[in-house]
């Protein structure tokens, strides 16, 4: 990186830092927002309160602590001013949005939402919180996180009043399943004026019957995983499992494509679609070339899409996983200290918007050097098909 693009970054840093002033009503937390952002965009191993405040020259981590647990200012705030960011440099009226929970590993039961529970992300039933997320990525494979809610399990939490207030769970709070987390954000994203045209999310929201509905009631297309037992009724009216139905393909029924860039290049996959007894819903397969493994996805599709569109939807999803990893790598979206409810909200915001700076800057220093994105031609060609 030349001195220019660093001039340039620490340019952007400036604008962020004045984007946020209006948040804080004190000097000193405006102060330790700036400390903060600059600690979670360094080069270091961990990035919690303790070591953030030695990086940044304070003698004790006390100011972060207090910064993230009393200080006046909201973190609701900050997450809107994050959406008005990727609104401002990535907006497109191609974008996706994309749903997915992540867990954190914690230990002890203080933590706000904290218990045993399986994580997808750690890959086992484990002591963990879970954020409930929503990223938007753009046609040119920009993915930024735009919102988050804390999943607060039911039992263990709102049935244990005490519990709630020690951990600042908020009165008027109420269970929330993760698909309601996700029509809540999906309501927020517009009412603003990000620019989407897709949903997609894994299994989880894709078999859930009031997200769909609220989707549809919305007229929001979507590309969503379900599992391999559900139940459909094709064009010609023979009803059965999509599983099954996927047996009964023929060879000419699948087409090859990309879609994602992984660590070894491009994922190449065959995909079959297929039509429904509803013109607005259908179905697709996709079909590992290494092993044959399957994977279902329902479609609404009022717009009557093609073929290729739903491919790149349905391949929306890795960029979230891709959020998830840069985020937890680069700016500690799951290295915070903190057990309170609100505190743990003010981290990971901040810790979005240090990725979204991130995801700014590139996007600015890929258009300057005017490379082409292989993945948007590779969308063309397909689209041509």
């Amino acid at each position: 990186m030349s001195v220019v693009d660093l001039e340039e970054w620490a340019s952007e840093f400036d604008k962020v830092l004045t984007r946020i002033e209006p948040l804080f009503v004190h000097e000193n937390s405006l102060r330790h927002a700036g400390q903060y952002l600059r600690g979670l965009l360094a080069p270091i191993e961990r990035k919690n309160g303790w070591t953030i405040a030695e990086y940044v020259g304070e003698k004790e981590p006390k100011a972060m602590q207090r910064f993230l647990n009393l200080a006046l200012w909201d973190a609701d705030a900050l997450r809107d001013l994050v959406c008005d960011y990727a609104i401002e440099h990535l907006n497109d009226p191609r974008g996706i949005l994309v749903a997915d929970p992540t867990g954190f590993a914690k230990k002890g039961k203080k933590s706000a939402g904290v218990q045993r529970q399986y994580s997808g992300t750690l890959g086992r039933v484990d002591n963990c919180q879970i954020g409930t997320f929503l990223a938007y990525v753009t046609t040119g494979r920009d993915r930024v996180l735009i919102d988050r809610e804390l999943y607060v399990p039911e039992d263990s939490w709102f049935g244990d009043p005490a519990r709630c207030a020690e951990a600042g769970i908020p009165d008027d709070l109420t269970f929330a399943t993760r698909p309601k987390q996700v029509m809540a954000m999906i309501e927020r994203a517009r009412w603003s004026e990000l620019l989407f045209e897709w949903f997609t999310a894994d299994e989880e929201f894709g078999q859930n019957p009031g997200l769909r509905a609220y989707l549809e009631e919305a007229e929001i297309a979507y590309v969503m995983a379900v599992p391999k037992d559900t139940a459909f009724t094709d064009h010609t009216g023979r009803q059965g499992a999509i599983n099954q139905r996927a047996a009964r393909l023929a060879a000419n029924d699948w087409q090859r494509r990309a879609r994602g860039i992984g660590s070894k290049g491009f994922r190449v996959y065959d995909w079959a679609l297929i039509n429904s007894d509803d013109p607005e819903h259908q179905y697709m397969i996709r079909r590992s070339i290494d092993d044959g493994e399957l994977a279902f996805y329902h479609c609404f599709n009022p717009r009557r899409e093609g073929f290729g569109e739903l491919v790149r939807v349905a391949g929306a999803r890795w960029p979230i996983e891709e959020c998830f990893e840069a985020a937890k790598g680069g700016v500690g979206l799951d290295d915070y200290q903190v057990r309170l409810y609100h505190a743990w909200y003010r981290h990971v915001t901040l810790a979005m918007l240090a990725h979204a700076f991130l995801t700014v800057c590139a996007r600015k220093h890929k258009n300057k050097k005017g490379s082409p994105d292989p993945l948007l031609k590779d969308l063309k060609t397909q689209d041509q098909q």
